[in-house]
């Protein structure tokens, strides 16, 4: 199950006479453990999180030479592992671009609302000053009979209202 020798399980399990759930038990726990045991068929790119994770650590203090050989035994190259590390180092920041980019839009939010509010307050004050004038001039709206002539039947779309 570990490189270089990665095989799957289905083989492993022939060779060995050992079912095939026993043995994806045994990784399952050996993984719960913190062993790094990617899956046979998997290259790097198919580890899981975990795996990466558990490389890195486990290289962070390796030199050079002790890397190249850390990689030969897993099937890796440096600078997949250089790759994971900024991965993991940039984790952490996720979490702060995310709560900073939802604040921005928050206030972006907030200022949009107060400017819609202000708009519509606007137009109610302009719409109660049109119907208060059309009831000033328009004996029609308050119930005189009679034409005002100052063209509000334009004004209120050609209906009056009648009392």
């Amino acid at each position: 199950m570990l490189p270089p020798n990665n095989m799957p399980l289905g083989q492993l399990a022939k060779e060995e006479g050992i079912s095939v759930a026993t043995l994806a038990k045994w990784r399952a726990e050996a993984r719960a453990k913190g062993q790094l045991l990617p899956d046979a068929n998997a290259g790097p790119e198919g580890w899981t999180s975990q795996d990466k994770l558990a490389a890195v650590i486990e290289t962070a203090s390796m030199n050079f030479g002790e890397l190249a050989e850390y990689c030969r035994r897993r099937g890796i190259y440096p600078e997949q592992l250089a790759v994971w590390r900024e991965a993991c180092a940039r984790a952490n920041d996720w979490e702060r671009a995310a709560a900073s980019r939802i604040a921005r839009e928050t206030r972006d939010d907030k200022k949009r609302i107060q400017q819609l509010e202000r708009e519509l307050a606007r137009k109610e004050k302009a719409l109660a000053e049109a119907a208060a004038l059309m009831i000033w001039f328009c004996p029609r709206f308050t119930g005189h009979s009679g034409g005002c002539g100052l063209g509000c039947d334009e004004l209120a779309g050609r209906a009056h209202f009648q009392p």
